[in-house]
């Protein structure tokens, strides 16, 4: 398989493959939202199963799943982190190209002001 998030949803619901795999948080047909590897908690990417890259490209059905999926991982992230913040961001092109996705992460409390 080429496509290096397909790969890394290959088997959602455990850590997937590849060179991007990490822990599958949820997922369902159309969205897969899994925790970022490394140690940085609270840094979730939600995103599609289907090759589309951009906002305008998504279904009606994937819209409404990524911002489900966006707004229950934020609630998540601030129950179990209780974080100063939790933010989100759709940014990039990068490796996950070729699957439209969205970051939810959080400002934990204590970061420096430097840092953002």
């Amino acid at each position: 398989m080429s496509c290096p998030v397909c790969a890394k949803h290959q088997g959602a619901g455990h850590q997937g493959a590849g060179p991007l795999a990490s822990p599958v948080v949820w997922a369902d047909d159309l969205v897969v939202v899994s925790h970022r590897a490394g140690t940085f908690p609270g840094y979730l990417f939600v995103e599609t199963r289907r090759h589309v890259a951009n906002l305008d490209g998504l279904t009606e059905a994937e819209a409404l799943g990524v911002a489900r999926a966006a707004w229950v991982g934020a609630r998540a992230l601030r129950a179990e982190l209780d974080p100063e913040s939790v933010h989100s961001a759709l940014a990039g092109r990068g490796v996950a190209r070729a699957h439209f996705h969205q970051h939810v992460f959080v400002r934990h409390r204590g970061t420096p002001a430097e840092l953002g």
